[in-house]
């Protein structure tokens, strides 16, 4: 014999019962069956809601009443040919009218109790098992109907009754010998008392109808059948990778129903297990898939983990007070008063100190808890010896649960540390000496954050998927996207990484994707964003929560340098061309790298100095190896570097500087360049890099414009240096005179900073330098006389794109 149960979504509709009575054909060719089937999907939710409309006075329960028999007529019309309808509509009008004076009796009454709910829940599954059964019927398939209320005996627990397996395995064998077919229909979810009082297991009884079917009758195998093909890693509708579990435990299979895995219920497992009766999860719509098998040993290679679940809508209770320690009886006592007002215990934990207990419950009765416990524990209350107890609610459970964790030691360690990285705080952990379950109590708002990190984790290590928040998208953050779209094959082939770009910005709209952004039409994409600004776009990234959150600030905003933040509280990493925030205050610089620190997160900001070139990575690396920076020397402008390298006096210097513009060499306003601002921004950050408390009004800036340059537009300037091009060309023509090239050089030496327009001699290292080359020369501990130097261009959309893409990978990688 077989037990098969169809859930609510597997007799759905006419189209769903059809496959179910393919199914079950093909089965009873082999075997006898027993077929459990649940109500109609959303039936037993809307007589529920019937129930509460009637006993608060409202009449709109009929019109739920008149919704919930049209759809089972029309089941009747749809499955049972004409000739045979009659008596069949009949019946369901029959039961729909008895619902309707179960209703209006508790109209008048005005009030309800568990008894009565079991008794008006129960026509969904009495209702849908007999036209399923004269569906069969009509398919030519000899079908027996049994009444469950008469083989399943309870308990008088209404809304969750305990059965009497003695009595009901006696009724259930008699009633199986009695039958002579090979096919029997029951309904699942209903019972009754000794009384003959109609009683209900649970939300998802069905499964235990079956269950205790298949238990009671020595079945050979038990068929959960639903709308999915398996149990899966985890929830599929938070993690698209999710994959169903081949084979697994009874035991595992028990730990992941109870954190939150709905395909099947948990008291279902107990009955079969005891006897070793195999559990199959099937999908009642992919009927081909190989689903899931429950037994008594699960797949013993591969992931020790064998999937993750969570539950919701948890309140943690902390009974805290100096008062405890040591002193025998408070748990019992926290117990006890729990207990004594039917409030489940989901979760314990309690610090070694005994100073504290804490224990997690459903949210809806954490008031009532409460009241329970500072009663129990006024005496101690009152004289201070114990805290009120505290709640706090709007949490999670997420779970790991695998019975192979127990001899794979680091499990716990990957999992907080997956964890902490992504800024998803634990506010309680347990685990039991089993070590088939480690839970973490986090918020709900991190939970499918925290499904997918594990997820990725335990079950995707060789792909981690990296999400990006782009802000500026002009002639650098082009050419980024250019480039990410170009290696997305490469990383995802070789390095197993996949970069998602699920946000854009400009300083006039933001638009966000739940999917990757193609790259190919992220103009329009962005076109079609909303106006909003820096902060709001920040909002959106934060609201979304995603695992391994990069920002990329591509722009010279002020306004966007001040939000980073926000993201390094959250462990978003933040990837900085933009040279304002480090080159801001001491005390922000310090803020920022500190925030990343303490977040366990990435500020990475390689491009402020030298564009792509290793510059801030090279000193790092010296100063974490124990060097110790003495002297740097610097060319650090690609576009001052241009500029005098193409100036000779034969066109004039204005319109050399305009053409460094054109080809993209120089910030919006050249005058940061020609200034010695961004150089002194840049050694500055040098400087603090090298571990200096330096500041910008203490570097000395020996300026070669003219105070003239300084005023009025962009445009106002390139007139003025046409003004001041004698000025100019005295300058080039001594440097010309004594054999030297002119460089705009910064320097820092015995903590002093300054930058200037320098000549350059032939023997010099700054000497040869060309185009929109940059140079740094570190003199340290270890190179004293020949420095470390690093040379390249410094300047350029798409040598800065590229370094800002291999910060990227650094923030992701790490």
């Amino acid at each position: 014999m077989q037990v098969l149960k169809f859930g609510g979504t597997s007799v759905g509709s006419p189209e769903a019962i059809q496959n179910v009575i393919s199914i079950v054909s093909e089965k009873i060719k082999k075997n006898k069956v027993i077929t459990v089937v649940s109500a109609f999907g959303g039936t037993t939710d809307l007589l529920l809601q019937c129930g509460q409309l009637a006993a608060s006075g409202d009449e709109a329960y009929k019109e739920l009443i008149q919704k919930i028999t049209s759809r089972h007529l029309d089941a009747v019309k749809q499955l049972i040919p004409v000739q045979q309808q009659s008596s069949y509509l009949s019946a369901v009008k029959k039961s729909c009218n008895e619902v309707e004076d179960l209703c209006n009796g508790i109209f008048l009454l005005e009030e309800t109790t568990a008894r009565t709910k079991d008794k008006l829940v129960s026509y969904g599954e009495l209702i849908s098992s007999q036209i399923i059964t004269a569906a069969f019927q009509a398919a030519g398939i000899a079908t027996t109907w049994w009444d469950s209320r008469k083989l399943i005996r309870t308990n008088a627990q209404y809304g969750n009754a305990i059965v009497d397996f003695k009595t009901t395995e006696a009724q259930l064998k008699t009633a199986a010998e009695a039958v002579s077919g090979n096919h029997i229909v029951m309904p699942g979810f209903i019972a009754s008392s000794a009384e003959g009082v109609t009683t209900t297991l649970g939300r998802g009884g069905s499964d235990y109808t079956a269950a205790i079917a298949a238990a009671c009758l020595d079945a050979e195998s038990l068929e959960i059948w639903t709308d999915v093909s398996g149990m899966m890693t985890a929830d599929p509708r938070w993690v698209p990778n999710a994959r169903v579990i081949p084979t697994i435990s009874y035991q595992e299979a028990m730990e992941l129903s109870h954190f939150g895995a709905k395909v099947i219920y948990p008291p279902t497992i107990q009955p079969v297990m005891n006897k070793q009766i195999p559990i199959w999860i099937k999908n009642t719509f992919a009927a081909a898939d190989t689903g899931t098998l429950i037994q008594q040993e699960g797949y013993r290679n591969g992931s020790p983990v064998r999937g993750i679940s969570s539950i919701s809508k948890l309140a943690l209770l902390s009974l805290e007070g100096s008062g405890m320690v040591g002193v025998p009886g408070f748990s019992r006592r926290l117990f006890e008063a729990l207990s004594a007002h039917q409030i489940n215990v989901i979760l314990i934990t309690q610090g070694s100190s005994e100073h504290s207990i804490c224990v997690g419950v459903d949210e809806a009765a954490a008031e009532l808890a409460k009241e329970a416990v500072d009663a129990a524990f006024a005496p101690e209350i009152s004289l201070q010896k114990v805290d009120p107890l505290e709640i706090e609610k709007g949490l999670s459970i997420v779970a790991l649960v695998g019975e192979q964790m127990k001899s794979h030691p680091g499990i716990s360690g990957k999992l907080f540390g997956a964890l902490g990285r992504n800024g998803v705080n634990v506010r309680a952990i347990a685990q039991g000496s089993s070590e088939r379950n480690i839970s973490a109590v986090i918020a709900t708002s991190d939970v499918k954050k925290a499904i997918n990190l594990l997820h990725e984790e335990f079950f995707e290590t060789s792909l981690k998927q990296v999400n990006l928040f782009i802000s500026g998208v002009g002639n650098v953050g082009s050419r980024l996207l250019q480039q990410l779209q170009q290696q997305q094959q490469y990383l995802l082939h070789h390095n197993r990484l996949q970069l998602r770009v699920v946000g854009l910005a400009n300083s006039k709209k933001i638009a966000f994707s739940e999917e990757a952004i193609d790259l190919s039409n992220w103009k329009e994409f962005l076109d079609n964003g909303k106006e909003a600004s820096i902060h709001e776009f920040v909002d959106g990234i934060l609201e979304r929560n995603l695992r391994n959150t990069v920002f990329v600030d591509i722009t010279a905003s002020q306004e966007v340098a001040g939000v980073y933040s926000r993201l390094l509280e959250k462990s978003c990493a933040v990837v900085a061309c933009n040279k304002i925030a480090c080159s801001s205050p001491y005390v922000y610089y310090r803020e920022l790298k500190e925030k990343a620190r303490v977040n366990n997160t990435g500020f990475l900001f390689e491009t402020n100095v030298g564009a792509g070139l290793p510059v801030i990575g090279t000193l790092n690396d010296l100063v974490r190896s124990g060097d110790k920076i003495k002297r740097i020397e610097a060319v650090l402008s690609g576009t001052l570097n241009y500029v005098f390298n193409h100036y000779d006096g034969s066109r004039p210097f204005a319109e050399v500087v305009r053409q460094a513009q054109h080809e993209g060499y120089t910030e919006p306003d050249p005058r940061l360049d020609l200034s010695g601002t961004d150089v002194m921004r840049k050694i500055m950050i040098l400087a603090r890099e090298a571990g200096e408390q330096l500041e910008m009004d203490a570097i000395t800036n020996h300026r070669f414009l003219p105070a003239s340059c300084m005023e009025g537009s962009v445009e106002d300037f390139y007139a003025s240096m046409l003004k001041e091009e004698d000025h100019f060309r005295d300058i080039y023509e001594e440097a010309n005179r004594n054999g030297n090239k002119l460089k705009f050089v910064a320097a820092f030496h015995n903590g002093k900073a300054e930058v200037g327009l320098q000549q350059i001699s032939p023997g010099h290292d700054l000497y040869h330098l060309y185009g929109k080359d940059n140079i740094v020369l570190f003199y340290t501990e270890r190179y004293p006389e020949q420095p470390m130097v690093i040379k390249g261009a410094g300047a350029g959309a798409d040598v800065t794109a590229s370094g800002v893409f291999a910060d990227i990978l650094r923030a992701t990688l790490t």
